[in-house]
This record gives structure tokens, C-alpha cells and sequence, in this order.
């Protein structure tokens, strides 16, 4: 009976893994089919080895989309080929922590400010030589492009800013919510505390619950 069981359980896993192995290589392939893309590319960029889809020509305008918390880029698999073929060069790369997208050096900060973020967009942008481009983005990747925007203006053409925090206030992040309210945003309040805060407040939340 246990061998017929460590049987099944070795044929489950195999299978799952082929089947994630293949959902990956269709992800990617299915991204980069339409005409107006070529394959998944890696490129050096700031303190990033960046995984991204691009497409061509260069001297279009260039629209950088940037995905939220916890996607990817397939997010954007119906609306970027859609604006290739509306005369753009579309580049939606894998934020840091996502995908391939790797740092160079094992010495390097780990660090998923949003602040790290936006300076990762605009290091792209330096790699690719891309003087100015039209920025996208949904949840933490709107946020990435808001703070591009307010820091870097010269390098924003335009903005789609789609369900996100704008740039948040540290501040009223001290003040305390409803009940209720904290135990629908508790992570809001534990990525904009201090460590100890942390902890404390969600503890309390949930006692509370």
C-alpha cells in the first residue's frame, strides 16, 4: 500500500512540475507571439539584470509598463501588443524580486522601496536609451511611475496611473483607524512602520478581531 502511494505521489509531483515548466514556457511564448515582439531579453540596468519584452522599431514612442504586487508581466499581454500596433515601443520588464530579473551583485541592498523601484524604471530607461517615454502602471508599479513622475518630470512624457497609492504620507500612518479598518488594510500598516510598530500593531488588530 506504501508503494503504491509514494508511486502515485511521485507520478502528482512529476506531472505538476512538467505542468509548471510548461505553463512557464507558454507564458513567455504566448507573450512574445504577436508580430510586433521578439523573444523575453535580458539587460543590465542599474544595479538589475532585467527580464523584459520589448518591441520595435526603436524610434517610436516609447510607453514603459510597469506591473503591481504580485504579478507580472502577463498583466499586460492583451494591452501591449495592442499598443505595438498603434505605433508604440512598448517595454514591460519584470520588477526587481520577479521573474529572472536578478541583481548584478550579491553585495547589493535588498531593498522594495517604492522609491528602489522608481529608480530601477529610470535606470531601464538610461539602458535603453530611452530619453523619455510615456509611463503605465497598476497598483505598486502606479505608484512606481507617480514617483518617476514627481522625481524625474524631464523623463515622463505622460502618465496611467491605474488603482494606486499615488505617493503615500508617512505620517497619518501613525494615526489610528477603525477596527475595522485595520484589519482590511493591516498591511498598509506594517509596510509603513518600524519593526517593532510592526508587529504591535497587527498583534493588536487581530486580538481585537
Amino acid at each position: 500500500m506504501s508503494d503504491e502511494i509514494d508511486h502515485d505521489r511521485r507520478r502528482l509531483l512529476s506531472v505538476a512540475a512538467m505542468s509548471v515548466g510548461a505553463a512557464e514556457f507558454i507564458g513567455d511564448r504566448a507573450f512574445a507571439s504577436p508580430p510586433a515582439f521578439g523573444p523575453l531579453k535580458q539587460i543590465d540596468a542599474g544595479v538589475l539584470n532585467v527580464r523584459l519584452c520589448r518591441s520595435r522599431p526603436r524610434d517610436r514612442p516609447a510607453v514603459l509598463l510597469l506591473h503591481g504586487w504580485p504579478y507580472d508581466i502577463h498583466s499586460y499581454a492583451e494591452v501591449a501588443p495592442l499598443l505595438a500596433q498603434a505605433g508604440y515601443r512598448v517595454i514591460v520588464p519584470y520588477l526587481r524580486g520577479y521573474g529572472t530579473t536578478r541583481f548584478l551583485s550579491s553585495d547589493t541592498l535588498r531593498n522594495g522601496q517604492p522609491s528602489a523601484l522608481a529608480l530601477d524604471a529610470v535606470a531601464l530607461m538610461d539602458a535603453l536609451k530611452i530619453e523619455k517615454a510615456v509611463l503605465g502602471g497598476f497598483d505598486w508599479g502606479a505608484r512606481t511611475a507617480n514617483i518617476v513622475a514627481a522625481l524625474w518630470p524631464e523623463r515622463c512624457k505622460a502618465m496611467v496611473s491605474v488603482s494606486g497609492y499615488l505617493i503615500g504620507s508617512q505620517p497619518p500612518a501613525e494615526f489610528r483607524c477603525r477596527r475595522k479598518a485595520e484589519l482590511q488594510w493591516w498591511y498598509q500598516f506594517y509596510f509603513a512602520r518600524n519593526a517593532a510598530a510592526k508587529v504591535r500593531q497587527v498583534t493588536a488588530a487581530t486580538s481585537r478581531s
